[in-house]
Order: C-alpha cells, then structure tokens, then sequence
C-alpha cells in the first residue's frame, strides 16, 4: 500500500515513514448527473503538476522543502457507489492510523463521504468548511442517496446541525435550501462571512472539502456541472490559505473534469491549489 507510486504530484516523494501528507487518488465519477470525467482528474493532476513551479510566491514556500508521500489512485468499483465509498474510507483510516495527514483528490464529490466515514468516528465535534457552487444537500437524486448531489447531506446524517459550513453557494433546488435551513450554515454566492466562521472555529477539529466548480466557469470550465457567476482564482485562494490555518484533520479538491477543458487551464488552475493547500499544510 505505502510503496512509491509511478507518478506522484510535483514534489510529493517523500518516503512514507517520513511524510506527514499522503495524498490519496478517488477516481469515481459513477454519479455524476451532467458531464462525466471527473474520474480522470486526479491522475490528470499528477501528470500536469510539472508544469508548474515547486515555489509558491504567494507563500514563499517550495515543496522541496515538505514532506508529503503520494500514494496513488485507489482502484475502485465504477458501478457500485457503496463499494467505492468502503475502499476510500478503508485507505482514510489507514492513513490515519498511521498519524499521517490525509488529502484527498477526486473524483466527483461523492467521494468526500468514504473520507468523512473514516474521520467522524475519531473526531468528535468535528466540522465541515465547503466551497462548492451547489449545495449537495438533496436527501436523494433521482431515487439514490448516494450521490454527488447529496453528498453534504450524507455528511450530515454523520454529524448533526450546525457542523457544516458552505460558501460560494449559487445553485440548488428550493427543497434542500429549505432543509439546510437552520441545520447547515449556507453563505450565498462568496466568501463573505468565513472569517467569523473561522473564528468560530478556531482550535475545533475541521474537515475542508474543495468543490472547484466554485470557480467561475469562465476561468474553470473542466467541471462537470458548471455553473455560472463563480468567484476568481485570486479570492478562493485566499479563501483557501485562510482556511488552512484551522486545525484541519483532512481535506479533499474534488470535481476536476480534465477531458472537458481540451486547454489544459483547468487542469492546471487546480494543480496550483493543491500546491498552495499542500504548502499551506505543512
């Protein structure tokens, strides 16, 4: 399970025994209900890592410098969700048994609930911070409780009101709008409002899950449901850097569509936050 994967993130080679990040590869995207692709996201990311520099200028860190080990794709069940969803949480819990750090890359977002499956047990109290451009919060989509579209709600059913905190938000139906209302603390539209919410949640164990279709589709159009009037490459990392400070017991960057932005920008816009949130972490 530990050994030296074939292709790892820029940076990311560090032996195991002495990493304290291990990235973790989901490629599923089974549920996804408009355009599929995102299970060829985290190998994508691997790949196009190189293109960008080691050196953050907007942190003056390199990754040279950290100690991350990058431990592959898992190699899941396309067509069962449940399964999919047991060989995440088992690879999460590993990762924790053995004190290392856990960060995940999609893979369409269901994949945060096999990673939150392995936390919630040994972290009460713990909180969720979402970026994301649609609410998840839908108790089922077309029938199945298992899907991209309920994800947040699933992780709900794990930890209760007033654990999950969403911003950037621009999309969903009115009935889970309606739900999350007074159970999931919702921010429309921006980031406006996360620094009391991180405030709120200073010293709390903190799970960051990072939808990229937040990102505006005009700058981040390799996504599966893309959504208009999204915000800017410069404030979700700002965004992003501000909530890397919490006490984080794991993260995930999840809904990199690569094959549906033929440019490669996409790609690339998401290699540099893992980057930023990789240099952020250590």
């Amino acid at each position: 399970m530990w050994s030296p994967n074939v292709e790892t993130f820029l940076g990311c080679d560090a032996p195991f025994a002495e990493a304290n990040i291990v990235l973790y590869g989901a490629p599923f995207d089974s549920t996804t209900s408009f355009r599929p692709g995102a299970r060829f996201g985290s190998s994508a990311m691997r790949h196009e890592s190189f293109g960008l520099e080691t050196y953050s200028p907007y942190q003056k860190k390199d990754l040279t410098d950290c100690r991350v080990f990058d431990s592959g794709d898992l190699e899941l069940c396309i067509g069962d969700a449940n399964v999919a969803l047991t060989a995440i949480e088992e690879r999460c819990a590993a990762i924790l048994d053995a004190g290392k750090f856990p960060f995940l890359l999609g893979g369409e977002h269901l994949v945060t609930l096999g990673a939150m499956r392995a936390l919630a047990p040994r972290y009460p109290g713990l909180h969720i911070v979402h970026f994301d451009a649609h609410a998840d919060l839908r108790d089922e989509y077309l029938g199945a409780p298992l899907s991209h579209a309920c994800v947040l709600h699933r992780c709900w059913d794990l930890l209760g009101d007033g654990r999950i905190h969403q911003f950037g938000i621009r999309s969903g139906d009115r009935a889970e709008f309606e739900w999350g209302d007074g159970k999931v603390e919702t921010h429309l539209f921006s980031f406006d409002g996360l620094a009391q919410t991180l405030a709120a949640l200073e010293g709390k164990p903190v799970y960051f899950t990072l939808d990229l279709d937040v990102l505006d589709p005009g700058i981040f159009p390799g996504t599966g449901t893309p959504e208009a009037g999204g915000v800017s490459f410069v404030k979700l990392l700002q965004a992003v850097l501000s909530v890397c400070r919490l006490n984080l017991v794991g993260c995930d960057v999840v809904e990199l569509a690569p094959n549906l932005d033929p440019s490669g920008v996409s790609t690339a816009t998401a290699c540099k936050i893992v980057r930023e949130m990789l240099l952020a972490l250590s």
